[in-house]
């Protein structure tokens, strides 16, 4: 009888995984307000992304990752960060191989597109990951996998997720502090990955207190509440280098 229990337990597992799924699905559309999750859908079919090919580069580098990587919610492609490298440095050349919705399982099919010999890949990702409910062993392997990718397409790798998913405005309690704990464990996972493979790792994520897209959340967010808007990318160019420094990343 142990036995059949036992059986029985593993053949209905799969089916309360698949309830469990639906439920938390249900719950992040009741967290959120109809016309913002419409707003994002029309960001994101207007965006595009940010792509430079001077004609004797100094520079090669590499874009992947999620719509923040294609700079969803800026007012247009040079406002986001991939365009705000650019302005910085014209003489780069910057290929953006990243699509809206990827997950880091996305993100290797991206890599996989590249050839060899950047000087830098960004990776831009994680917030799909957060939302669509990745487990965190799948985000890790995922991830891992990407990472070592990335490393073989360039000569220096910066791993840069989102911020706290759980504070933007799209979401309310209690699917907010439900995303906000994955966010967490998503930087959890990124910086123990960075550090097991050697490459530099971003950290967007700060407290509550202390987030400037709480503090500043009208500004900082486009209009979907969920991405970040030109002023929000200029915030994030600016933690990359003040965290990093990109000159000192590509021996400029």
């Amino acid at each position: 009888m142990p036995t059949l229990r036992h059986s029985t337990f593993h053949a209905l597992r799969p089916r309360w995984w698949t309830l469990a799924a639906v439920a938390a699905g249900a719950l992040l559309l009741t967290g959120c307000a109809p016309w913002r999750l419409m707003t994002a859908s029309d960001l994101a079919k207007a965006s595009r992304p940010y792509a430079a090919q001077p004609a004797q580069p100094e520079r090669r580098i590499l874009v992947v990752g999620d719509s923040t990587a294609v700079g969803t919610g800026a007012a247009r492609p040079e406002d986001s960060l991939a365009g705000r490298i650019g302005a910085a440095h014209p003489r780069w050349q910057i290929d953006n191989l990243a699509r809206n919705g990827a997950k880091f399982e996305d993100v290797q099919a991206q890599l996989e597109q590249a050839r060899p010999g950047y000087d830098l890949v960004l990776v831009l990702a994680g917030g799909n990951d957060v939302i669509r409910l990745t487990s965190e062993q799948q985000l890790h392997g995922h991830m891992e996998q990407a990472i070592r990718t990335a490393k073989a397409r360039g000569k220096q790798v910066v791993l840069m997720p989102c911020g706290n998913v759980g504070h933007a405005p799209l979401f309310m309690p209690p699917v907010s502090w439900f995303l906000e704990g994955r966010s967490k464990r998503l930087h959890a996972t990124a910086q123990a990955v960075a550090l097991e493979s050697g490459v530099r790792y971003i950290r967007l994520l700060k407290p509550r207190a202390q987030d400037p897209f709480v503090q500043r959340a009208d500004a900082l967010h486009a209009a979907d509440g969920l991405h970040p808007s030109s002023a929000g990318y200029q915030q994030w160019y600016e933690e990359l280098l003040r965290q990093e420094g990109l000159a000192s990343l590509t021996g400029g």
